[in-house]
């Protein structure tokens, strides 16, 4: 039952991310696109801290960790999954009451089918005739997925090293505050320099959290290792988000986000795959997490390929 409630959300959260992505022409300006993106990973990030803090409180509580305030394991998993889901409906109300679409296709019948169609028909256009967006979607297949597959697995890190669980955790939630705040350099940055500039910066910290976490083997370590990625984490998709925004037409962002995040999500298998065979051979999460420069590699060879491509 968990496993089904689990793959049910995780379906409709990524469903969800390919209209907020493409909400992002209908709400900005090109000009703007770079700080208006930023800014809302950073609020993203930083939002995020409280139902994470509420739900670490009730965690800690119910692992006997807080002294006089005790409560079960079960009480303690149920606040965090009712915090989490009345915060999420809270923050849901300003944008249903305040969002207007701007850009999308009218379609009165077969709207699925149409849909698939004209998504295929994009993909080849792309392909085809697109070679900036072409070779910008391969970069971001290899980056984000080096991206994911380190967010995702830094839990497993601290884990396999038997690292102190909330110490992990604690260290987890400063990455958010990080995130917050690199996130708003990053929009102030993107003043200054190129977009592309700076997502080459991200991806080179991101090459260094690669070989930083070859070396890791304690908390504080594991601490280090968590800033650098909150460092990069918000401002890497920040900044992919408005770059593709940019070089796609606005009145297909829909079709166009759609690809996007299907590169974003498509990728999700491959560095847990590479991540398990490298830990399997090896004996070593450092390594395997080692083992992820490959994906931020290739994504800067594809991204200085997108960059040369002409408009």
């Amino acid at each position: 039952m968990f496993l089904i409630v689990y793959i049910i959300a995780k379906v409709a959260y990524s469903c969800s991310l390919t209209f907020y992505d493409s909400m992002l022409t209908d709400v900005t300006t090109p000009e703007r696109a770079d700080r208006v993106s930023s800014y809302g990973f950073a609020w993203g990030y930083i939002g995020s801290c409280l139902p994470f803090t509420i739900a670490l409180i009730f965690y800690m509580a119910g692992e006997g960790m807080l002294g006089g305030f005790t409560v079960s394991r079960d009480t303690a998993r149920l606040v965090g999954l009712i915090t989490t889901a009345v915060w999420w409906c809270l923050v849901t109300l300003p944008l249903l009451k305040n969002y207007k679409q701007k850009y999308y296709v009218e379609s009165e019948k077969g709207a699925v089918r149409e849909a698939f169609v004209r998504l295929g028909r994009t993909l080849v256009r792309i392909v085809e005739e697109e070679k900036k967006v072409f070779f910008f979607l391969i970069a971001f297949f290899f980056y984000i997925d080096g991206v994911n597959t380190i967010i995702d697995n830094c839990i497993n890190i601290g884990t396999d090293l038997e690292l102190n669980t909330v110490g992990q955790v604690v260290f987890l939630l400063a990455t958010q505050v990080v995130a917050f705040a690199f996130s708003l350099v990053f929009s102030v940055l993107s003043k200054k320099f190129r977009t592309v500039s700076l997502i080459y910066v991200c991806i080179a910290g991101y090459f260094a959290v690669c070989v930083y976490a070859i070396f890791l083997n304690s908390l504080w370590q594991f601490g280090i290792m968590a800033f650098g990625v909150g460092m990069f984490q918000g401002s890497i998709q920040a900044l992919s988000r408005s770059y593709f925004s940019k070089i796609i037409p606005a009145e297909n962002s829909g079709e166009y986000f759609g690809l996007y995040d299907i590169f974003s999500k498509g990728a999700a298998c491959l560095g847990s795959l590479v991540i398990g065979i490298v830990k399997d051979t090896t004996g070593s999460i450092q390594l395997a997490v080692g083992a992820m420069v490959i994906f931020f590699a290739l994504g800067f060879l594809f991204l200085r390929k997108a960059d040369t491509v002409r408009e």
